[in-house]
């Protein structure tokens, strides 16, 4: 992280959700300005309808001069790739930072919802990953507190055809209940330990207080609003990653 931000700047945080949309505004030290406000996602989430609900809500917010969002789905260069709780066909190739710079009137950075998560949360010390327990398995990496984008495992298979979105996510607790679940975590914990060797885990989203077993010590269960700063935190990062916004396609 080697920006800094005025003491001045106020960054209005959106985040962009399968059953709501919330937002709020953080000071450049990442503390909040006032309560989270939300709104429940449009059904079916179009882009056009989702940008409506955000104009709506923020519509009494005032002295931000940056907005920070994140989205749950693949982002490259300020452009939606997948976007599987709201609808991917809807989604795919949405210059959606440009659209929200245009319908705010302010200057827009756009990451999948578990990094910005995750930027609020670590410390910033080595490799630390966080996954997001809610509807999907949402995930981050971070490396001495830079983001390493891209990262989607919650496509990837874990068992047979099954991915970890489909193994633990919000429908699987639902149809197997909390102790299959927590079996299921237990494995998917020991993977991921094996796979990415991290300094630290953080373990975040609605069903993370449903973890029934002992984790280790460098695992630790966190709240959305330990991850508030995370939408300061993202204008703290290299501006390359965000300022040729969707000028090209993969």
């Amino acid at each position: 992280m080697m920006k800094s931000l005025l003491s001045e700047d106020r960054i209005l945080s959106v985040d962009i959700g399968g059953s709501n949309i919330k937002a709020t505004i953080l000071d450049s030290q990442g503390t909040l300005l006032n309560e989270y406000k939300k709104l429940p996602t449009p059904l079916p989430a179009a882009p056009e309808r989702v940008i409506a609900t955000i104009q709506e809500l923020v519509k009494d917010f005032s002295d931000y001069n940056k907005v920070s969002v994140g989205f749950p789905g693949y982002i490259r260069n300020g452009r939606v790739f997948t976007a599987p709780n709201l609808d991917t066909s809807l989604w795919r190739n949405v210059c959606l930072q440009e659209e929200l710079k245009e319908a705010l009137n302010k200057p827009v950075r756009l990451v999948n919802d578990a990094d910005l998560q995750g930027l609020g949360v670590v410390s910033g010390q080595g490799l630390e990953m966080v996954i997001t327990l809610g509807t999907g398995f949402g995930t981050a990496l971070l490396l001495d507190g830079n983001l390493l984008p891209h990262l989607e495992l919650a496509h990837h298979p874990v068992i047979g055809r099954k991915t970890y979105d489909q193994y633990v996510g919000e429908k699987a607790f639902r149809k197997h209940g909390e102790e299959k679940w927590n079996q299921r975590m237990e494995r998917v914990l020991s993977i991921l330990k094996a796979v990415f060797n991290y300094d630290h885990l953080y373990i975040s989203g609605g069903n993370a207080n449903k973890i029934r077993f002992k984790l280790d010590d460098n695992i630790t269960i966190v709240s959305n609003r330990d991850g508030i700063k995370g939408g300061t935190r993202l204008w703290l990062q290299e501006e390359h990653h965000f300022s040729d916004a969707c000028k090209s396609v993969f």
